[in-house]
């Protein structure tokens, strides 16, 4: 019995360190294809970083009262992000949208039985 909280632990670990690779590697090609002007006009590192990111904030740290909050508020401002550099919403529109979504999410998380995270 000892040995599986480690066991465990040393899965978990593993699955941490090969998400933040695999993000690393899917940031750098994105960079790459940008680079090499592959993709329209639109600086994807950025996006491509904050819907990863948020992604791997529930992939890896599961569903609770923070990352249910964080992870979909990074990808929907990828998706802001893309709208405001394709000119189809203002800054001026965006940030005070993206507050208001920070602002339904977290309570959404307060107002869900989401647990804590394990470090809360």
């Amino acid at each position: 019995m000892n040995g599986e909280p480690n066991d465990r632990q040393a899965v978990d670990a593993r699955k941490k360190v090969i998400g933040f690779a695999v993000a690393i590697i899917a940031l750098g090609v994105a960079w790459l294809l940008d680079a090499a002007g592959w993709w329209p006009s639109v600086e994807w590192v950025w996006p491509l970083g904050l819907a990863t990111m948020g992604i791997l904030a529930v992939a890896i740290g599961g569903l609770d009262k923070v990352t249910a909050v964080i992870g979909p508020f990074l990808i929907i401002g990828a998706g802001f992000s893309i709208a405001r550099q394709m000119g189809r919403i203002s800054v001026h529109y965006e940030a005070p949208i993206l507050f208001i979504i920070f602002g339904v999410l977290l309570l959404i998380s307060g107002l869900a039985k989401f647990k804590p995270p394990d470090w809360l």
